[in-house]
């Protein structure tokens, strides 16, 4: 079985091109598998030894673990996905995953602010900037102004273009067109598509262009210089460091949210739906493989309507 993974993982990397978070995640649960099916001193079975009943041993010693079911859910998607791979290997005559069902998800409605409240925590991030210019004598407030610029054009673009957060710190310039207000990025799978941004996100954007340079510069030859998104040393911005911008800026302007990243995305899909959007023009932006993935937008989008609604009608 060993060998299995092994070759497996190699060909998510090399033919599938998943994304490195993807094969580590991949690889830690059929790691936690190996170690389920060989405590010390047992061996492995050989994979035409696999059936479904220990699959389901394992999955019933992961309800005993108290883990959630979506993420039981993932680790059973990986058995499947993996024993799909061996039988198309010859390693496996079927797939015995497939006989496992997988654990009832309830249906979670994203969780996202109203059009306006968005648009009031942009708003209020341009204000600060304007604030952000009186002279100090130690140079931090000019260095918090300058990274300030940088923050509000990574958040106006994960609104404005709908993006995953390791789709913008991934970003190149360019991937970027100015003129056109298009973004080439790159998602799951590495699969491209074209994004529009509107005028607010190019305004930020223009605003930080200097800021990048004055990094770029500071760092030398240490510098990213094709990333769009730099870190106060001039290298590539990291996910984890959008996810703490994310939770600074809301904390900073009393929002009350309890945000991440992602959170922009899911506002970005639910607003174009309440505004009109087609489905599937949303499915492009968002580069979903399944319209299915993105219809849970609907629910979040009615869910808002008939707030509006509670709130409007005289006669709700």
């Amino acid at each position: 079985m060993k060998p299995a993974i092994a070759k497996y993982l190699r060909y998510l990397r090399t033919e599938r091109n998943a994304s490195p978070h993807t094969v580590l995640n991949y690889e830690s649960d059929l790691r936690q598998f190996l170690e389920f099916l060989s405590p010390p001193g047992v061996e492995p079975p050989e994979m035409a030894q696999l059936d479904q009943h220990l699959i389901r041993e394992f999955i019933a010693f992961l309800y005993d673990q108290r883990l959630q079911k979506s993420s039981i859910a993932r680790k059973l998607a990986t058995l499947r996905s993996f024993c799909r791979f061996c039988v198309r290997e010859g390693l496996m005559k079927a797939n015995p995953a497939r006989l496992v069902p997988t654990p009832k998800l309830p249906k979670r409605v994203p969780d996202v602010p109203a059009a306006e409240e968005m648009n009031a925590f942009l708003d209020g991030l341009a204000s600060l900037e304007g604030r952000s210019t009186e002279p100090s004598v130690d140079g931090k407030a000019e260095a918090l102004a300058m990274l300030l610029k940088r923050d509000r054009a990574i958040l106006e673009l994960l609104y404005a273009a709908g993006l995953r957060v390791s789709e913008l710190t991934g970003m190149n310039l360019e991937d970027m067109d100015r003129e056109a207000r298009t973004l080439r990025v790159r998602g799951k799978g590495r699969k491209e598509r074209i994004v529009p941004y509107g005028g607010k996100a190019e305004a930020a954007m223009e605003a930080y262009a200097p800021v990048r340079e004055i990094l770029l510069r500071e760092a030398g030859s240490r510098g990213h210089h094709a990333a769009v998104f730099l870190n106060h040393s001039g290298r590539r911005l990291l996910p984890r460091s959008v996810r703490r911008i994310v939770k600074k800026y809301t904390k900073r302007m009393n929002t009350g949210w309890d945000v991440h990243p992602h959170t922009f995305r899911h506002a970005f899909a639910t607003h174009l739906l309440t505004d009109g959007a087609d489905l599937r023009a949303i499915q492009e932006l968002l580069g979903h493989r399944s319209l299915s993935t993105t219809q849970k937008y609907t629910h979040a989008s009615i869910r808002h309507l008939m707030e509006v609604f509670d709130k409007a009608h005289p006669r709700a």
